[in-house]
């Protein structure tokens, strides 16, 4: 029986949903954790359009599925009560602000990304948003391997084995292999929830206006390439936006050489000051690389595999959730991904943070996202901002 056959009484119409997740994603700051709160205290709690045993069915299946987190729970949000065109509408109301932002964020920085001014700024930025991924990689790896308690770390030893190993590769060699994320997730549910069959065998704008913005610059031979690229990031990502950052910096600054590293902490920078899922840093991305059409096509290639991996499971997942062999396999891999992901902090850091003032600012994010407990990344970002203009231009 279809999820949408499930709801005797639907109290709200897929056009006030879709109304809703547009408002999400053009004001909804704070990264994944935060858009997932804001879910289910709107639609869950003031709202009652969705149920509790529906959200927590959706933030489940959103954890077992790759894909970025607070996207995959949208658009199963939207599937509940109206099939594949809610989970569609939804997923595109929630998506569509941030690409927009991210467009013509990526429209000014070809403009004016050459300038001293435009530098200056992203100095600061690009410090400040090292300290939020750090603060970030430490509250997944709690979540996501185990907390810092001895007994915490006696009982998850593998996981953390994982966490370590991929690390140490990633900051190594600068780059992230799937298939060893699939092998660790495989060697997981072997042993901690092998499956039956292992068990019973034994074994283991106009064109005058965007002129000089690159709007429609296009490489016709890169968008094939940025196409296979993002979807496969966007297929072997699990849980945070952020995780999709060790794939990213890998490819597009070593391996095919698109962007340079500031470039690539520019891109990360520009999606912690805009709203909605941080993974549409792909479409800025995709637009320096090659114009609007290479944004369009990053942003498919990464939230297609998240859309086709929650709808396709959606009617069954009652019966899959419980699978004690896939959960296994999910927490594997979500180890050895978080440890790839403070992997490539690592690397990351050490080429942008170049001196004292860049590493004081770093510092003092991490501090402020600590203590002040309601302060939000943009804000950080502005003030990052202005800093390190002013450091660049005054001293």
């Amino acid at each position: 029986m279809e999820l949408s056959q499930q709801s005797k009484t639907v109290q709200y119409s897929l056009i006030a949903l879709t109304k809703y997740f547009l408002k999400l994603g053009t004001l909804g700051f704070g990264g994944p954790v935060a858009l997932i709160g804001y879910m289910h205290r709107d639609l869950v709690e003031e709202r009652k359009w969705i149920t509790e045993e529906e959200y927590r069915e959706g933030l489940a299946l959103a954890q077992l599925a790759p894909g970025p987190l607070a996207a995959q729970l949208g658009i199963y949000l939207g599937y509940v009560h109206y099939g594949v065109w809610g989970a569609t509408l939804t997923g595109l109301g929630f998506v569509l602000p941030s690409f927009v932002m991210v467009v013509l964020l990526g429209m000014a920085y070809k403009l004016y990304g050459g300038l001293p001014w435009m530098q200056s700024v992203f100095y600061g930025v690009g410090s400040a948003v090292i300290g939020i991924i750090t603060l970030s990689c430490y509250k997944l790896t709690i979540k996501s391997v185990s907390k810092l308690e001895t007994r915490a770390i006696k009982s998850s030893w593998l996981l953390w084995l994982f966490f370590l190993l991929m690390a140490v590769v990633t900051a190594f060699t600068k780059r992230e292999e799937v298939w060893l994320f699939i092998i660790l997730g495989l060697l997981y549910m072997v042993v901690k929830a092998p499956p039956r069959w292992i068990r019973k065998t034994n074994t283991s704008l106009s064109v005058v206006l965007l002129a000089g913005t690159g709007f429609w610059q296009m490489d016709t031979g890169k968008l094939w390439e940025l196409g296979l690229f993002f979807t496969e990031a966007g297929a072997f990502v699990f849980g945070s936006g952020l995780a999709i950052i060790p794939f990213l910096q890998a490819g597009v600054v070593g391996e095919m050489g698109w962007l340079s590293e500031q470039q690539f902490l520019d891109s990360v920078a520009v999606a912690m000051i805009t709203p909605g899922p941080v993974v549409i840093t792909v479409g800025f991305i995709g637009f320096i690389v090659s114009g609007f059409a290479g944004a369009s096509v990053a942003a498919l290639g990464v939230f297609l595999p998240c859309f086709v991996f929650t709808v396709l499971p959606a009617p069954y997942f009652k019966k899959i959730s419980k699978n004690e062999s896939i959960r296994a396999f999910v927490d594997g891999i979500t180890a050895a991904v978080v440890g790839a992901l403070v992997g490539s902090v690592f690397v990351i850091a050490s080429r942008s943070i170049v001196d004292v003032a860049s590493a004081v600012i770093a510092i003092l994010t991490i501090l402020a996202l600590i203590f002040i407990k309601k302060l939000q990344e943009p804000y950080i970002i502005l003030f990052a901002a202005v800093i390190g203009y002013c450091l660049k231009t005054y001293l």
